[in-house]
């Protein structure tokens, strides 16, 4: 389960930050998310609680804003929806594409208390 190692790097941000604005605590902290960046929203879920025990995310509103996957057809160029990263171009059927969005996962924000 890598959602941990992803929650711990996500501490290790926060508390740089911290360090950088002079904060003990944030209060809310909002992450972008790509639905094709290989992260299983509830083992995140299952794993931040004690990811962030005695941290500067202890008592932060965690929230996700989830990017769809968008991809561009290398032989037609049509954009498209893309739920999966091996998803054929709609349109010519095509494998080859360039991912346009989806595979995000950075912090967007950091709120005070």
């Amino acid at each position: 389960m890598h959602e941990m190692s992803i929650a711990m790097s996500i501490v290790k941000i926060a508390e740089e930050e911290a360090r950088k604005a002079n904060v003990r605590h944030f209060s809310a902290i909002d992450l972008e998310i790509g639905t094709l960046a290989g992260i299983e929203f509830d083992a995140l879920d299952f794993v931040w609680e004690a990811a962030v025990q005695q941290t500067v995310l202890e008592k932060a509103e965690k929230r996700i804003i989830k990017i769809p996957g968008r991809a561009r057809c290398a032989d037609c160029n049509e954009e498209y929806p893309v739920s999966f990263i091996y998803d054929n171009c709609p349109s010519c059927g095509s494998y080859l594409k360039s991912i346009l969005q989806g595979k995000e996962l950075r912090v967007k924000s950091l709120e005070t208390l």
